[in-house]
């Protein structure tokens, strides 16, 4: 389970929210929603240990996540609004690495799969590829976390056309059956729902 007890979020001497709470049990799906610059970004970056809340913690099963380091790091995927990829070295490359990184290499074919079910050539290098392929390449990576129990996404249908939002939504709710957890941000159309976190509603 993924807990967020009192968290305080401040930036560049900014209170974005106060004392937020929620938990998130298996199968559970949550939607950040709010205006620019409410916090969704920083919120899930304090989720996933990227960000010190300015008070409150966040737990995994029961444990404070600033005590478990890489032991939660292995248990979560996060994907953030940039794509994080590295414009030198082609899809396939970008993707093994950060699979790698993850503690969770995968075959050379693997990576290929998922590549193609995004629509990107496994070979051909980043710096020629649009910002739509390039969010796809950061994404393929959610087709080979299926044994991952916590995703964490940034805007995950930016940049996206049609086909690859459909694919997107279709990999969100599978996680979600599966028994895993989701938090993610959006401003576009959504099929896949889920409980909603409305921050303008804290600076109301």
């Amino acid at each position: 389970m993924l807990e967020a007890a009192s968290i305080d979020c401040e930036r560049g001497g900014r209170v974005l929210f106060r004392g937020l709470s929620f938990g998130l049990r298996p199968g559970e799906l949550l939607r950040i929603a709010g205006a620019n610059g409410q916090g969704k970004t920083s919120l899930l970056r304090i989720l996933c240990g990227l960000l010190t809340p300015a008070a409150g913690e966040v737990r995994w099963d029961g444990e404070r996540i600033s005590s478990l380091r890489e032991e939660y790091s292995r248990r979560l995927v996060y994907i953030g609004h940039a794509p994080g990829v590295k414009d030198e070295l082609s899809a396939a490359e970008n993707l093994s690495i950060t699979c790698t990184l993850a503690g969770m290499p995968a075959p050379a074919s693997s990576i290929a799969q998922a590549l193609e079910r995004f629509g990107i050539p496994a070979a051909t290098f980043l710096k020629r590829l649009s910002q739509g392929q390039r969010r796809r390449a950061a994404l393929a990576r959610l087709a080979l976390s299926e044994s991952i129990p916590l995703w964490l996404l940034d805007e995950p249908l930016a940049a996206l056309d049609a086909a690859a939002a459909s694919l997107m939504e279709s990999l969100i709710s599978g996680q979600v059956a599966r028994g895993g957890m989701v938090v993610y941000t959006t401003h576009q159309e959504t099929h896949v729902g889920g409980r909603i976190l409305d921050l303008d509603a804290r600076h109301a």
